[in-house]
């Protein structure tokens, strides 16, 4: 049963139950099980905390032994962002994928399959699903994580993403409201500014979060991101005008608003994370996620102080904070009780959604591989949402299906030249991805397709560039779904 240490008063169990923090290592610290006792009620996972389903498990049962009804939140998009998979590439083609499929209940069944095993390790709230409309093509951050460019598309597959992942007993947190996907920016990095008319967000930025809201999204989360339309002064997660006014009061969302990591330096790099947190629940947010670069007891212990002085100050109304943790012990309620989807397995659903995305041009005249071929990947720097250390391509996918396969990593302004070299004379198959954000990739696709006509091309990312190669393969992702479906179409499957 979930026991609260004697002697924590009301306000400082408060200020830790809105806290969503993370930890580093693959089984519970010390110092976290005793904040549980006190009051937190919350952790977040990252790949860090994983090594598998069955250690993954038991990380979260030991942590229930400590809070029966703790939040075990994770970002599992499936795609590109994944951290149940994070050292072999996600079983779920993503987003992006899913949209030009486009259907609806092909996407249902994709999040239920991916909530039934989050739910089957103990995590049960999904930082997931991206409900951004990615209206600039030169979005650096948000891209595959969508369903697309097209409002209507992106709703309807938001509203069946939410309702598939929560029939599995996994609250499903809509993000990042009011919408990420018309930035050229990356919050990590810096504070994005979206300038479009308060109508066009209205008609375009908010319609898939009507439709979470519709379709029951047990949480929301803000972005850091500044829409002067909306508020000429606070980004997003830190407006009561975006938060309160228009989230809550408008739209009729009842549910948790969680912040983005609040490590990141849209945020930290501006107003600090204290103070960013305490402005973040004066808005209106109800837990604060951080843990993805800070995860130790004493940024638990700046937080917790830092709300509980604000209260205090008179900077940070009391009921405000109160109001937060009882939404955020309302979830875990929820979640504590939902009912888990013990059948209805689907292991393929992700492979069958992979294939189904594939878009193939210059198929008529194609030679299949018979013979190891020499993968080149063009390779942009990945966005931290995604993280390095997910592997991604179509290299190990051929390697299985023809052994000898070899491959190499290129970037800059030579890398044409240098996959040249080390294909040797190989038949050559190069991996890109967004060529059209990167003019050296571009290049160096010129360079290759000038010197092997025969060069197949695989576009991981947002196809928006034309097809070219002897064949071009667009996969609309790069989880290892995408590569094993590329893979077949390379050798005629």
């Amino acid at each position: 049963m979930t026991t609260i240490t004697s002697g924590t008063d009301t306000l400082t169990r408060d200020a830790l139950t809105v806290l969503q923090p993370g930890f580093p290592g693959t089984t519970a610290p010390d110092w976290l099980l005793r904040r549980l006792g006190e009051g937190l009620a919350s952790v977040g996972l990252f790949g860090r905390n994983i090594a598998s389903a069955e250690q993954l498990a038991a990380l979260t049962a030991q942590l229930r032994a400590e809070r029966d009804d703790v939040l075990v939140a994770i970002d599992e998009e499936g795609g590109d962002v994944t951290r149940l998979e994070v050292r072999t590439g996600s079983s779920f083609p993503g987003n992006h994928a899913l949209g030009a499929v486009d259907d609806v209940d092909l996407t249902r069944r994709v999040a239920h399959e991916l909530g039934r095993r989050l739910a089957e390790c103990g995590v049960n709230l999904n930082w997931a699903p991206s409900a951004d409309v990615n209206s600039n093509p030169a979005n650096p951050v948000i891209g595959v994580r969508s369903f697309g460019p097209d409002t209507d598309l992106v709703a309807r597959h938001t509203a069946a993403y939410v309702t598939g992942l929560q029939a599995a007993g996994v609250a499903a947190c809509t993000k990042h409201f009011p919408g990420h996907g018309d930035t050229a920016v990356d919050s990590h990095h810096a504070l994005p500014r979206i300038d479009v008319p308060a109508d066009v967000l209205s008609a375009r930025e908010l319609v898939p979060f009507r439709a979470a809201i519709g379709a029951g999204s047990r949480a929301v989360m803000s972005a850091h991101i500044l829409v002067p339309a909306l508020d000429p002064v606070h980004p997003a997660t830190l407006s009561r005008r975006i938060l309160t006014g228009l989230l809550r009061e408008e739209l009729g969302y009842d549910g948790l608003i969680v912040t983005d990591g609040m490590e990141m330096q849209a945020i930290a790099g501006t107003y600090g994370i204290e103070r960013g947190s305490v402005l973040a629940i004066a808005a209106g947010a109800d837990a604060i996620c951080v843990g993805g670069g800070l995860a130790d007891d004493e940024t638990v212990r700046r937080l917790r102080d830092a709300l509980t002085a604000a209260v205090r100050a008179g900077d940070l109304p009391e009921e405000r904070l109160a109001d937060a943790a009882r939404r955020v012990r309302e979830l875990a309620g929820w979640a504590a009780s939902a009912p888990t989807a013990a059948d209805g397995a689907e292991p393929e659903v992700g492979l069958t959604a992979a294939r189904r995305a594939l878009r193939v041009t210059g198929a008529e005249g194609f030679a299949p591989l018979t013979e190891a071929p020499y993968v080149a990947a063009l390779a942009p720097v990945a966005n931290i949402a995604v993280g390095d250390e997910t592997p991604w391509g179509v290299a190990a996918e051929l390697a299985r299906l023809l052994p000898g396969t070899a491959t190499g990593s290129f970037t800059g302004e030579d890398a044409g030249h240098a996959a040249l070299a080390a294909a040797g004379e190989r038949r050559l198959v190069v991996v890109v991805r967004d060529e059209h954000r990167h003019p050296w990739m571009a290049a160096a696709l010129d360079t290759l397709l000038a010197a092997r006509p025969d060069t197949v091309v695989v576009e991981m990312g947002v196809p928006q560039a034309p097809p070219r190669g002897a064949l071009h393969v667009a996969t609309h992702g790069a989880a290892q779904v995408c590569g094993r479906a590329a893979a077949e179409v390379l050798i005629g499957g």
